[in-house]
């Protein structure tokens, strides 16, 4: 009699509490606050962009024309360099002994000249006596030939050697160009942003995903704004231009237009929102700014609003403001 009553109120207890799960599983999650607020555009119609700060000069990715072996790099990150200061040498052993082998060839090749020269001299010498003698009986006419092609003979040897000369002198030139080109300087006056390499490891001559090193010329800063494509007809290169340091809207830059890459390319630049469109096209303006005294670095983002005309529909209206990027 105790079980038959207790079952239905287990089983009403059950029914009861899968409700109450339900029910309450069912309500929306909260929303989280934002970390901090996004900022706001200054304009009532604009066009809307996510900026990546960058050198005045644009990032210079440095690289090498030849593969090899680190030796030694002399130079690090926030140092300040001045242009054709040498960034590090690759191993240049191999080089130098060539080197060597060259200069001797070279001196090989001067002695040779001086060698056809002599011999040169002493045909001249023997020519004009033979042709200085008045009487014919003297001296036989195929003699006197070969004395004459013995001139002509030593003249092309002459030549020959001053010809390998030369040729040791390119050799040798050829050599000293690799051993300069085994020194990679820098480009610019500009500062180290990043030091990828290290002595003893193999810098790959050829494109690469990271540089070896980064430069770039800090005295004056440009952000470079992606604009979708669609905003591209609304772009006007006179209008004003705000942008907000991202994640700290109160960091706020009045932006003066330095260029306009005017070839729109794929959108690279990413800003990791889930409703980004990574498809589409943008034009790339580039601005400059006044950091002052704010702790801004490259490669940082920035939120940017360029004022843009409202434009009336067909029905009157205007158009809403885009918020493109």
């Amino acid at each position: 009699m105790k079980i038959r009553h207790i079952l239905p109120v287990l089983a009403s207890a059950g029914f009861i509490f899968a409700t109450y799960t339900v029910i309450n599983g069912s309500q929306p999650m909260p929303v989280a606050a934002a970390v901090v607020e996004p900022a706001s555009a200054p304009f009532k119609a604009f066009i809307a962009g996510s900026g990546i700060i960058e050198a005045q000069s644009q990032n210079i990715a440095i690289g090498t024309p030849l593969s090899g072996i680190v030796s030694t790099v002399l130079v690090s990150v926030g140092e300040k360099i001045k242009s054709g200061a040498p960034l590090f040498f690759l191993d240049n052993r191999e080089s130098r002994s060539a080197l060597e082998i060259k200069t001797a060839d070279l001196s090989k090749a001067l002695a040779e000249v001086n060698v056809a020269q002599a011999n040169l001299n002493e045909s001249l010498s023997l020519n004009q006596l033979a042709e200085a003698i008045t009487d014919k009986r003297a001296i036989s006419g195929e003699e006197l030939l070969k004395r004459r092609n013995a001139v002509l003979t030593a003249k092309a040897r002459l030549e020959s050697a001053k010809a390998a000369v030369e040729q040791a002198e390119a050799s040798l030139g050829e050599v000293e160009t690799t051993l300069e080109r085994l020194v990679v300087r820098a480009p610019v006056d500009s500062e180290v942003l990043q030091v990828n390499l290290r002595p003893g490891e193999f810098a790959q001559a050829g494109t690469s995903n990271t540089p070896l090193l980064l430069l770039g010329d800090l005295d004056q800063l440009h952000v470079r704004v992606d604009i979708d494509e669609n905003d591209a007809w609304r772009f006007d290169k006179n209008s004003k231009a705000v942008a907000y340091l991202r994640g700290n809207r109160d960091f706020k830059f009045d932006l003066q237009l330095a260029y306009i890459e005017p070839f729109v390319v794929p959108k690279k630049s990413l800003t990791g929102d889930s409703t980004e469109r990574v498809d589409t096209r943008v034009l790339q303006a580039l601005y400059s700014f006044n950091q002052g005294q704010r702790p801004i670095y490259v490669g940082q983002q920035m939120d940017v609003f360029i004022e843009a005309q409202e434009f009336a529909t067909d029905n009157g209206n205007s158009n809403p403001p885009q918020t493109g990027g």
